[in-house]
């Protein structure tokens, strides 16, 4: 479980921003949440709402209900360029996890 304990504090910290990111991409969800809040404010890294939805679909995808309402209101912010780029990411991990041999986590079905 990624520690968060500092999220609120960091501003503009790559090095926090990127042990978040690495602990996101090994399928922490905490840290999808967290990689998804990075990115939509901006917290280390360049805004980029393409990546916080990614993110933040990834965390739902675990059945973190917190990351389904900011991905709501992130997608709300979304043009339909971005959100079809969004759509496509999403898509893309899924087809390499499924190639794989490791499909997503859904913990919603259980």
């Amino acid at each position: 479980m990624a520690d968060l304990s500092g999220l609120n504090l960091l501003r503009n910290d790559p090095e926090v921003a990127a042990r978040l990111i690495a602990e996101a991409e090994a399928g922490d969800m905490d840290a999808q949440y967290a990689a998804g809040l990075v990115y939509a404010e901006g917290r280390g890294v360049e805004p980029d709402l393409v990546q916080s939805y990614f993110w933040l679909t990834r965390a739902v995808q675990q059945g973190d209900e917190d990351a389904e309402r900011l991905r709501r209101y992130v997608a709300s912010r979304l043009s339909e360029a971005e959100f079809a780029d969004a759509k496509k990411l999403v898509r893309l991990a899924a087809q390499a996890a499924h190639q794989a041999g490791t499909p997503p986590i859904d913990r919603r079905k259980h």
